[in-house]
């Protein structure tokens, strides 16, 4: 797979293409427009020309106002026009309201075109991916982090700045559209079985392994040699069987049935929503359970006594120490995982990007690509 980056760094223009999130709600909340300012990097950032942008849950999340407490529906209950009286204040991840208008877009591969203050010129040229989930520059405390794309302008554009030490370089062969694919969905993948201590020789449980993150975590999973069972719509699994996983269960099915009690080391969970308890019910004694989403709602029925009396541990998977990025790039240079993407749209088809990522009728990724 061959890369698209320039062999000459291009002049970069006044004004740029991208997409302006305007508020919270539909899609009509995203605006594309061709009269953007290009941004300029500030003292410790790079100017990113960006050749590829993934699209993935917490865009849609975030436009939406979904992680308020205010929302108790499924992901896909307000996709289309949003919801209605929505605390601004309460709908972002990190409990902080978000000024618009900014620009979304949590993947990003790119080529750095400029470099800020204290910046090397030596970087120009480079073929970076920006880490989605970074550290707050602001407090450097464990756990208190930002996204890409939502407390900084992301991808969904023709340029981005991002810090020049959230930028990273990435020697492979995979062209932009592949790279694109991994930051968010692979780091968050990643994050859950680094925090959650998978090991060889365990069986894992994934749920919702067709989708973004769930293909990543499903040959993850594999390449830390455990035993992969994942659950998925019946169509799709072929496609995962292909990316490792030893065994599949239909999605909706009863996994008490069709994997035992006290079969599993560790669950990934992607889905929480009316089928939570079964998947306490799988776990051993002394097992773990991860979580980073709830695309069939966050509200659960948890019976505390399965909790204590299996001596479970949960482990919730937003915050992400940089070994895991770290990681990633290492195993995109060495070949241990590969993207899988569906489908790619220019930028300025994000709506129908976002409507054919909530039908989840595909495996994989699918990516948004800025005109030149």
């Amino acid at each position: 797979m061959a890369s698209n980056i320039d062999s000459k760094i291009p002049t970069t223009p006044d004004l740029m293409k991208g997409v302006h999130l305007i508020g919270h709600g539909g899609l009509d909340q995203l605006v594309y427009r061709t009269d953007i300012p290009t941004p300029k990097p500030k003292e410790g950032e790079v100017l990113i020309k960006v050749l590829a942008a993934g699209v993935n849950n917490t865009d849609i999340n975030t436009r939406i106002g979904w992680y308020s407490k205010q929302v108790t529906g499924d992901t896909n209950s307000g996709a289309d026009e949003g919801f209605d009286e929505l605390d601004a204040s309460t709908a972002t991840w990190s409990g902080s309201a978000l000024q618009f208008p900014m620009i979304q877009g949590a993947d990003v591969c790119g080529q750095v075109v400029a470099v800020g203050a204290g910046v090397s010129s030596s970087r120009i040229g480079q073929r970076v991916l920006v880490r989605t989930m970074q550290q707050d520059p602001s407090t450097n405390k464990p756990f208190d982090c930002i996204t890409f794309g939502s407390e900084y302008n992301g991808g969904f554009a023709q340029y981005t700045c991002a810090l020049s030490v959230e930028a990273y370089v990435v020697n492979t062969s995979w062209n932009d559209i592949a790279l694109a694919s991994i930051p968010c969905a692979y780091s968050t993948a990643e994050n859950m079985l680094h925090r959650a201590g998978l090991k060889a020789g365990e069986q894992v449980l994934i749920t919702g392994a067709s989708g973004g993150v769930g293909s990543a975590a499903v040959q993850l999973a594999k390449r830390r040699g455990a035993y992969v069972i994942a659950v998925a719509g019946s169509a799709k699994h072929e496609d995962i069987r292909a990316l490792g996983a030893d065994k599949l269960v239909a999605r909706g099915a009863d996994l008490v049935a069709a994997i035992g009690i006290d079969a599993i080391d560790l669950v990934v969970d992607l889905v929480a929503g009316p089928d939570f308890p079964q998947l306490l019910e799988v776990l051993c004694r002394g097992g773990r359970y991860a979580t980073s989403g709830a695309i069939a709602g966050p509200m659960v029925e948890l019976d505390i006594r399965t909790l204590y009396l299996k001596d479970l541990t949960f482990v919730g998977c937003t915050y992400q120490e940089q070994v895991v990025f770290d990681n990633l790039i290492n195993y995109i240079e060495a070949d241990e995982i590969r993207p899988v993407v569906a489908q790619t749209y220019p930028l300025e088809q994000i709506h129908q990007a976002q409507t054919d990522f909530l039908s989840k009728r595909f495996t994989g990724k699918l990516v948004l690509v800025p005109e030149a």
